[in-house]
C-alpha cells in the first residue's frame, strides 16, 4: 500500500473510532483511491447518474429522488491475496422500520446498477478502499453484505430535493461511505451527525465536490442530510452520490 493510501487509512482508523465519523476531502480521497486501484472509467461512472429511475416508494410521493442499487460480497483479503468481490443476483432492498419509520417494512425493489458501471474499475476501487478501511475496524469480519446505491436528488423552485427524507437516522449496517460523484446548481445538503446516545450534534459539513466523502460509523451515531434547493431556479440542479454500505455477515 502506498503513502498516500496509508495516510487516508490511518487517519480513518483513528478519526472513525474516535468520533463516529469522518469527514475526506475530494483531493485526499482521490489520492488515496488512486493509489489502491484504477479510476480509469470516473467519466462514465459519474455520466450513468444520468440513467437513473425515479424512486417510486417515497411516502410523500415526490418526484425528487432517482436511484439504482446492487448487492456484493466482499471477502477479507487471505493470505496476501486480493479480496474477492462478487455481484450477487438483483434483489429488493429492504429497512425495518427501527430503521426507516418513513419506508420501511417492505421490499423495495430498485432498478439494477448497470452491469458495466457495476464491473467497473472505478466501483472496484471504491470497495477495496472500504473493505480495507471498514475492515481495518473489524479484524474478525470474514465477509461483508455490501449494497451500493446511486442516487440523485433534484431539486425545483416548487419541490426542495430530500436526501434523507425519512430524516436523522441509522441504516442498519455496521459502517457507510457516502461519496459526492457530482452537484449541480445546488444550495445546502449538509450533512449532519448526531450522537446516538442522546441526538447531540457532533458535527456538519457539506459535500461539495466530486470525492469528497463521509465514512460513518452507524451503530455509534445518526445522520442526516438537509434539503437541496436550486441555485438558479430556472436551471436543472441535482445532487449525485455514491452510498455503500457494509454489515457484516454471520
Amino acid at each position: 500500500m502506498s503513502t498516500d493510501a496509508k495516510r487516508l487509512q490511518e487517519a480513518a482508523e483513528i478519526r472513525l473510532p474516535r468520533d463516529g465519523f469522518c469527514f475526506v476531502a475530494g483531493a485526499e480521497m482521490r489520492a488515496g483511491l488512486e493509489t489502491l486501484g484504477r479510476l480509469s472509467d470516473w467519466p462514465a461512472f459519474a455520466a450513468s447518474w444520468d440513467d437513473l429511475a425515479f424512486d417510486s416508494y417515497l411516502a410523500d410521493h415526490g418526484r425528487y429522488r432517482r436511484r439504482r442499487h446492487a448487492v456484493f460480497t466482499v471477502m477479507r483479503a487471505d493470505g496476501g491475496h486480493d479480496d474477492t468481490i462478487v455481484r450477487e443476483a438483483h434483489q429488493p432492498h429492504y429497512q425495518s422500520l427501527e430503521y426507516n419509520a418513513l419506508q420501511g417494512g417492505i421490499e423495495r425493489w430498485f432498478e439494477p446498477i448497470d452491469a458495466a458501471i457495476g464491473a467497473g474499475a472505478t466501483l472496484s476501487t471504491v470497495l477495496h478502499f472500504c473493505r480495507n478501511t471498514f475492515g481495518a475496524l473489524a479484524p474478525n469480519a470474514n465477509a461483508w453484505r455490501v449494497e451500493v446505491h446511486q442516487f440523485r436528488i433534484e431539486a425545483r423552485s416548487d419541490e426542495p430535493g430530500q436526501p434523507t427524507p425519512e430524516g436523522v437516522h441509522r441504516d442498519g449496517v455496521d459502517h457507510v461511505l457516502v461519496l459526492m460523484v457530482d452537484r449541480v446548481n445546488i444550495a445546502s445538503g449538509t450533512t449532519e451527525i448526531y450522537a446516538a446516545s442522546d441526538r447531540r450534534l457532533l458535527g456538519s459539513f457539506t459535500l461539495e465536490r466530486a470525492f469528497d466523502a463521509a465514512l460513518v460509523d452507524d451503530a455509534r451515531v445518526f445522520h442526516g442530510v438537509t434539503p437541496v434547493e436550486p441555485i438558479d431556479h430556472t436551471k436543472p440542479a441535482h445532487r449525485d452520490v455514491l452510498v455503500v454500505t457494509f454489515k457484516r455477515k454471520a
